[in-house]
Formats: C-alpha cells, sequence, structure tokens
C-alpha cells in the first residue's frame, strides 16, 4: 500500500549455522585424541559464540527488514501463531529466523482453522499503522477548532474511515501480490500468503472495508467523501501497477499523508489556508523521499535486490528530492507563520520557526546517515525530534488558542 505503503525486495539473512559447526566439531575433536582438555572447552566457547553470532544476525536482519521488501509499502508479515519455545544456539536462531523453514510451518500451522483465520484478519489489518492517521487533528488544530466537540467527534470519523481505507488496501495488495509473495522467504509468512486468509475472503474483506469507508463518509460530509474517493483510487491505481512507476510511487506515497491532513478539515468543513496544502504536500514528499533514500542505500550496502521503481533512483537524485523538498517546506512554513501573526496578533508563530527549522535539520541528520525508514519509528526514537516537536506544538497551541 501507499501509506504505509508504504513494494521492494529482500534483505540477505544469514543461515544459523549453530547445529553444523557443533558437529563439525565433535567429529573433528573425536579424530583428534591428543587435544587436552582446556583446548577442547575454548572450542566449544567458540563455536558457541559463532552460533549465537550467527542467531543475533538473523535477528537483526529480520528486524531491518520487518516488512518483508526493501521499498515495501503494503509491508509486514504474519507472526508466530504459537508461542515460542525457549532454546540456545542454532534451535532458537532457527525459529526466529523469518526466513527459515521453521519460522514458515508455524505459520501455516494454523491454515484453515479459525483461531488462524482470526489471527491472520487481524495481522492483516495491521492496526499499527493506523497512527498516521491521526494527520487528521492537523486542520482542526491549525484552525483553532480542536477543543470543538462536533470537530472532533467528525476528526473521530475521518481517523475511523482512513483506518477503514487503509486496511483495506492491505488485502487487495497482498492478494494481488500472493503468488510472487509465497516464492518469497519472508513474504510468503505474511497471512494471505500463508494460506491464513483465503483469496475469497480477502477480496470480500477489501470490498467491504472500501466501500464502508466510503458509504461512512458520505454520511458524514460530502468533503470528506470526495478526498476519500480520490485517496481510494489512488492508492488502488498504486495496487495495480503504478507502484512500479518511478516518481508517479513517490508522489502516490506523500498523496497519503497529504489527504489524511486534508480530511479532517474536510469533514468538519474547515477553511483551509494555502500555506497548509504546501507545506503537509512537501513534508510528506521530504519524508518519503528520505525513506526512499535510506531503502537505495541500505540495497547499495548490502546488495539486496530491490523492485524496478527502486531501481530507477540514484541516492544523489533521492538527495536532490529531500533537500528542495525541505528547502520549500521551510520557506512556505515561514510565510504561514507570518501570515498567522497578521491573521491571529501572536508573536508565536513566528517563534514557532525556530523548532520547526531545527527539527526538519535533525530529522535530515538522519536522512543522510539512511535510517530514515518509517517516519514514525524515527520520531519516536529520536529524543531530541520528539522535544523539538512538543515546542514546537506548544508555540502554535498559544499561537492558536492564547
Amino acid at each position: 500500500m501507499a501509506d504505509r505503503n508504504e513494494a521492494g525486495s529482500q534483505l540477505g539473512e544469514e543461515t544459523p549455522r549453530g547445529t553444523d559447526e557443533r558437529s563439525d566439531g565433535a567429529a573433528a575433536s573425536a579424530g583428534t585424541g591428543g587435544v587436552d582438555t582446556a583446548t577442547e572447552q575454548d572450542a566449544e566457547l567458540e563455536r558457541d559464540s559463532e552460533a549465537d553470532g550467527a542467531g543475533s544476525s538473523a535477528e537483526r536482519a529480520a528486524r531491518t527488514d520487518s516488512e518483508g521488501l526493501i521499498g515495501s509499502e503494503a509491508g509486514g508479515e504474519a507472526g508466530a501463531l504459537e508461542t515460542e519455545p525457549t532454546g540456545e544456539g542454532s534451535a532458537s536462531a532457527a525459529r526466529d529466523d523469518k526466513s527459515s523453514d521453521a519460522y514458515h510451518a508455524r505459520v501455516v500451522a494454523a491454515a484453515g482453522t479459525p483461531a488462524g483465520l482470526v489471527n491472520g484478519l487481524l495481522r492483516e489489518l495491521r492496526p499499527k499503522q493506523w497512527v498516521k492517521n491521526i494527520l487528521v487533528l492537523a486542520a482542526p488544530f491549525s484552525a483553532g477548532e480542536l477543543w470543538a466537540v462536533p470537530t472532533l467527534l467528525d476528526a473521530a470519523v475521518a481517523f475511523a474511515v482512513f483506518s477503514m481505507a487503509a486496511s483495506g488496501i492491505y488485502f487487495i495488495n497482498d492478494a494481488l501480490d500472493v503468488e510472487s509473495d509465497r516464492a518469497h522467504p519472508t513474504k510468503r509468512n505474511r497471512p494471505i500468503a500463508a494460506g491464513l486468509i483465503p483469496l475469497p475472503v480477502a477480496y470480500a474483506v477489501c470490498a467491504l472495508l472500501l466501500v464502508g469507508s466510503l458509504v461512512v463518509s458520505g454520511l458524514v460530509s460530502m468533503g470528506l467523501l470526495a478526498v476519500m474517493v480520490v485517496y481510494v483510487a489512488v492508492q488502488l491505481g498504486y495496487c495495480f501497477g503504478l507502484k512500479h512507476q518511478p516518481v508517479i510511487d513517490l508522489c502516490i506515497v506523500a498523496s497519503g499523508f497529504l489527504l489524511r491532513a486534508v480530511a479532517g478539515g474536510a469533514a468538519a468543513g474547515l477553511e483551509i489556508t494555502q500555506w497548509f496544502y504546501i507545506v503537509v504536500a512537501f513534508g510528506s514528499l521530504f519524508m518519503v523521499a528520505g525513506k526512499r533514500y535510506a531503502e537505495v542505500k541500505l540495497a547499495n550496502e548490502t546488495g539486496a535486490k530491490i523492485r524496478k521503481s527502486l531501481r530507477a533512483y540514484s541516492a544523489s537524485y533521492l538527495r536532490f528530492v529531500w533537500a528542495i523538498s525541505a528547502a520549500i517546506m521551510i520557506m512556505s512554513y515561514s510565510l504561514w507563520a507570518y501570515d498567522i501573526r497578521q491573521v491571529d496578533n501572536s508573536v508565536w508563530g513566528i517563534i514557532s520557526i525556530i523548532p520547526f527549522v531545527v527539527g526538519i535539520l535533525r530529522y535530515a541528520v538522519d536522512v543522510d546517515k539512511g535510517v530514515a525508514g518509517e517516519p514514525e519509528e524515527v520520531a519516536l526514537k529520536d529524543r531530541v525530534l520528539l522535544v523539538l516537536f512538543v515546542i514546537l506544538a506548544g508555540c502554535l497551541f498559544l499561537a492558536f488558542y492564547l
């Protein structure tokens, strides 16, 4: 999907070697009777260390590629459906290695059972991705209407319909890619590819979620319905092939953030300034370009294969995109801040430029390092960035509500 959306390539993961190395070590020890006790103990410790290292490497790779492929927008795999048994060395590493047959066997063990179906449906909804929908509060906040109960109710509905639509897109994206997913070492663990969710059920749930989101949107306001129609149409286009088109995929993923921010205002019938559109649009493009840059840089360093649209990007091009996006965003926000002063007669809007610019530069540090994968993860892990965000929100709160 384009939001979380967030298609891609597999990171290489090391095969746990503990069992083989212990067997080889035992055979070698049996063939050399002159080895003293201390030497045998040292060799055993070395083999244990190597096995643990292999397991740690596999775990790191699994965490790094937790969404299955480099550049994947749909993302995520079905996790273990049973309690993981405890163990040491290669056995534990094999269980934790998402590309291993043992891990895959545990995932598909519940296929065809009611419990497996329910578990698969819940995982395929991907509720962790719903945090992005908090952007629906951006327009009410900047309009000074955040505390109005009717506005909050409309924003809550916008949050709900976006969550429904996004989850529906996850279902159809994985259903369309089911055959390629089943041939992939880690994506075969996704609920649909693993057989937890039959294809007819996946399509039915997808239709229910997408149609339901449009119906509910129409009951709230025609403005919200228009936003949701555009969102669903764009995301379906992404799933049916646009995700493989260079530049187009960047714009589609960025549009997901923009439409979320617009939806809150559309649901409540709020007037949105042109500065809001420009700042959010180029801010979204800045984050998406940074994410793609991290994916391309990681692929270049690891030699992992990447999908066609990402192969069209060079690191220098993506640096150009996020640099120019940041420049336009900072300029537009500064002009908006001065506009806030004229309209609300508050100096706090101008003061907010400081934490805003510093925050952008701070986020750019993560982008330049190639670690700016999911924007929400970067923001939560960088405490300085969190502090800057709180200061920025405080300045804007004083500007809009003081």
